[in-house]
């Protein structure tokens, strides 16, 4: 049976469609889940970015670990491939040497988590790095280091996790922020899958029954 597949991001979520999320057969979150809330609560899944400062965020202390988002998650996706980024560490000291722990690997920290509480995890494959950026080059980014992991997310579920008839919608994506992801070419190839019928974006329209 076909499914509707929300990943919600944490940007700016329009009104009226929390509903909609929350009626969703899986919701996908990202890190913190600081859309929760206007963008709904129902969460299946934690994207979580697992290397640098972020991921240690996450795993320090208790407030991420006992949060109403991370409580009724069933799984976590580790976004970011071990070998991927090790492979980066290097290029990355000379190009950017303040960014000296951006490569650190936190799955271990994860895997942990996720055995004692009972949680599937499992980790976005390296293909799916290289395809995304791949694909991003049809859209001139400028020289950027990753692309966002939410990025990776939308290409991991088109390419593996949808099936046949699912709907993938998104909400919470403003394509902004962190200067070294390529928003621009990210946002023309959202553009690009929305306008191919692969994915479409939540809003007011939506999620009164009109597209």
């Amino acid at each position: 049976m076909p499914r509707r597949i929300a990943i919600v991001g944490n940007g700016r979520i329009p009104e009226g469609v929390a509903e909609t999320i929350d009626a969703a057969d899986l919701v996908i979150r990202f890190n913190g889940c600081r859309s929760a809330g206007r963008g709904g609560w129902k969460t299946d899944v934690i994207a979580a970015c697992n290397t640098g400062r972020p991921a240690l965020e996450m795993l320090a202390g208790g407030r991420w670990k006992a949060s109403e988002t991370v409580r009724q998650a069933t799984e976590i996706w580790c976004v970011r491939t071990a070998e991927v980024f090790a492979a980066m560490r290097a290029p990355l000291a000379k190009s950017h040497p303040d960014l000296d722990d951006f490569c650190d690997d936190y799955t271990v920290g994860f895997e942990t988590f996720a055995r004692v509480t009972g949680r599937r995890l499992s980790v976005v494959p390296a293909a799916m790095h290289h395809v995304v950026d791949a694909e991003l080059s049809a859209f001139d980014p400028p020289p950027y280091i990753v692309p966002s992991s939410g990025l990776v997310v939308i290409a991991h579920v088109l390419s593996n996790v949808a099936t046949a008839g699912d709907r993938v919608s998104l909400a919470g994506f403003g394509h902004e922020g962190w200067q070294w992801h390529p928003f621009a070419a990210e946002r023309r190839w959202v553009d690009a899958h929305v306008a191919a019928g692969r994915l479409d974006r939540l809003d007011p329209f939506s999620a009164s029954g009109k597209n």
